[in-house]
């Protein structure tokens, strides 16, 4: 699950809500036949017996399928998530692929839809026509000759290629009812900084690949000097890398807030000119723009002025050529492969090609797809039963506030305040995205690609000064996944990840409060973890803690990041406590949180006993199955060091062994594997 960013970033006020500043009776039970007419939901075949939950939970619940399971040459890791994807993408396509048979209309999105696929899938035609839709962008690049006609270019393929510097428009974080431009640092071939910076083998292996794919994309545009032009390449991007924050200094929301007139961005950057950026980048003029890494903004001003120009249009040519590389010839496609996917991903094969046009479809045209999705794959049922989970939740999570012993009253009360504003948003939005001005041509698959990333961009960067939509979705119904938008100060659950092993409709709740209970647990928190705790309940930056609150907060905080800094995945690479913060807080907190909801939607009465397993187990073997995921080594170190979400084992047995409840349904004792004493164990929310 995603946190703070709206794109990678108070609708309901009900029953939820006022339950939890009132302190109302609790909803019933959301299962409408007897919870012994349920099944466990828990699936057995893939437990190894062979391990007890009191030693590794992750390893009890899903060992089984650990041993038995190959990843798919086609994939860099494999589990609950990405099986319910590439179930998504075969829905998806079959409704896809039914459209040509309906010969949809011009001018609607089904014929986009339609167009954009075909288009897509016609590798043949893409082969024959070579390099040809990419001859306007090279003679752009041609007509870059100083440092003006470059920031030029560099605004006026923003949203289409990714740049040195990536202008976005997002809620103001001081203001959240108003759109604000923000100029943010991006732009690097490898996955992160630490690839060109570290000296870990793995690191060198990788820039080694790296460079190896931009001499293929430069020898394959006829380029006789491509050895040495990709080396110029390299050296410029470890020159960005040098200069760019590192992602745990990129987590403080305060030192990313700094608006800046366009005097003050010339004082703080000269030699670049910022004026024609703007304006390339449609930006008002004369705007204050918000810089969120001040110090690499300088930085990039001094590389535009110093380094060599011709440098800079090869660096161009290559994330120009990689941004579109699936729409290239069979030698792009492959050389971006071998690349992306069996470099840095560690895969034998690619993905089919209807699997790649699924995911640049979901780019393209996410909600006229997910239009299309909900009405044959989502039923009503799931959103009502979902929304009573959520308000069992938010009761739970009002009275843990209630409970906590390390807040002052005076925190407590705009920590209920914060929680009462959460606005819900439950599998599809209420207003569905207008593509209308969006131009699919068949036939013309770089084109398409182009148009929809510009039309994205124009979109949203249209509204810079504008009032925020608070009705906007950041993902589509079709993603496996969820996220909290701390401008908003609203959780969101897209209609994928309502179903099994998330959530479970002929389940037991038991494991559904352990499965998208402790999902909706886990974005709720994210609005009480050490980024969107700074947010308030209108989703404005501002500290609403005293000193002493946030103090002990921060001392517990430290030591669930010495928790998971021990954790080492790979040998020699431990986890980042402190990248992995806010996910780790939301994990542990979703957990007890959902496991006190679960205690909650009970009314009172004993679990029953299903299938051998009590309530209680049945609840955390639920938490731990939705986590099984096998992960290829390259994979895995791209996780470790751009990743805020920890690997699948470590949240599943880092949340539970910081829980009561997890103690207590196995009885565990000294000695066992997941034993950790009762004044030990990190509790938060």
């Amino acid at each position: 699950m995603t946190s703070a960013s709206f794109r990678r970033s108070a609708l309901a006020t009900g029953f939820a809500f006022a339950c939890a500043m009132q302190g109302c009776a609790a909803p019933p039970a959301p299962a409408a036949s007897a919870p012994a007419a349920l099944g466990s939901g828990i699936d057995r075949a893939n437990m190894d017996g062979a391990i007890r939950p009191q030693d590794d939970l992750f390893d009890a619940t899903n060992g089984d399928w650990v041993k038995r399971t190959k990843i798919p040459a086609d994939k860099p890791s494999y589990g609950a998530f990405i099986q319910l994807r590439d179930r998504a993408d075969k829905e998806l396509h079959a409704l896809v692929e039914a459209l040509a048979a309906q010969q949809p209309a011009p001018g609607t999105d089904a014929r986009r839809i339609d167009d954009f696929y075909r288009t897509f899938m016609n590798v043949a035609a893409i082969d024959q026509a070579g390099l040809a839709p990419m001859a306007a962008s090279f003679r752009e690049l041609d007509a870059v000759t100083d440092a003006r006609t470059l920031m030029v270019l560099m605004g006026r393929w923003q949203g289409r290629v990714s740049m040195p510097l990536r202008v976005v428009a997002d809620a103001d974080a001081e203001n959240p009812g108003i759109y604000t431009a923000s100029y943010r640092q991006d732009g690097l071939g490898l996955p992160d900084r630490d690839y060109y910076l570290g000296d870990d083998a793995r690191f060198v292996k990788m820039r080694e690949a790296y460079v190896a794919y931009l001499v293929k994309l430069f020898e394959l545009t006829g380029d006789r000097q491509a050895a040495a032009h990709a080396a110029d390449v390299m050296a410029l991007e470890r020159e960005l890398a040098k200069a760019q924050w590192a992602r745990v200094d990129l987590r403080d929301p305060k030192r990313a807030y700094n608006p800046t007139t366009p005097a003050q961005l010339a004082a703080l950057a000269p030699g670049a000119e910022w004026p024609s950026f703007a304006a390339a980048a449609a930006l008002p003029a004369g705007g204050t723009v918000v810089v969120a890494q001040p110090s690499y903004v300088a930085a990039l001003a001094g590389l535009v002025k110093l380094q060599k120009i011709a440098t800079w249009k090869l660096y161009l040519k290559a994330r120009r050529i990689d941004a579109v590389a699936l729409s290239l010839p069979a030698a792009f496609r492959e050389a971006s492969f071998e690349f992306h996917g069996r470099a840095i991903g560690g895969m034998a094969s690619e993905r089919p090609r209807w699997q790649l046009a699924m995911s640049a479809l979901n780019e393209a045209l996410g909600e006229a797809e997910g239009k299309l999705y909900v009405a044959t794959y989502f039923p009503p049922s799931s959103k009502e039963r979902a929304q009573a989970l959520v308000d069992n939740l938010m009761k739970a999570y009002a009275q843990s506030i209630d409970g906590l012993t390390w807040m002052s009253p005076t925190t407590k009360a705009a920590a209920h305040e914060k929680l009462s504003k959460y606005g819900v948003k439950i599998g599809y939005p209420d207003k569905w995205r207008d593509y209308s001005a969006l131009d699919v041509k068949a036939g013309d698959a770089v084109g398409n690609v182009d148009r929809a990333r510009a039309f994205e961009y124009a979109r949203q960067i249209v509204r810079v000064g504008r009032p925020v939509d608070r009705g906007e979705w950041g993902m589509t119904p079709q993603t496996v996944n969820a996220y909290y938008r701390a401008s908003a100060n609203e959780i969101v659950f897209p209609a994928a990840i309502l179903q099994p092993p998330f959530f479970n409709v002929e389940a037991d709740d038991a494991v559904n409060y352990g499965g998208i209970g402790a999902v909706i647990g886990h974005e709720i928190s994210h609005g009480f973890d050490d980024r969107g705790s700074q947010f308030d309940g209108d989703g404005r930056l501002r500290n609403w803690w005293t000193d002493a609150d946030r103090k002990a907060f921060e001392a517990i905080t430290d030591r669930l990041a010495a928790q998971y800094d021990a954790y080492e995945p790979l040998k020699g690479k431990h986890l980042n406590g402190r990248l992995t913060m806010g996910e780790n807080i939301a994990d542990l907190s979703g957990l007890q949180i959902s496991f006190k909801a679960w205690k909650l939607s009970l009314g009172g009465r004993p679990a029953p006993v299903i299938d051998g397993l009590t309530g209680e187990q049945r609840f955390y073997y639920g938490f731990a199955q939705v986590w099984r995921e096998k992960t290829r080594e390259e994979r895995l170190l791209e996780s470790i060091v751009t990743n805020p979400h920890s690997p699948g084992r470590f949240r599943a047995d880092g949340a539970s062994i910081n829980s009561d409840g997890f103690h207590q349904a196995f009885g565990t004792k000294p000695g066992d594997g997941m034993w950790k004493a009762p004044e030990e164990r990190i509790r938060l929310w």
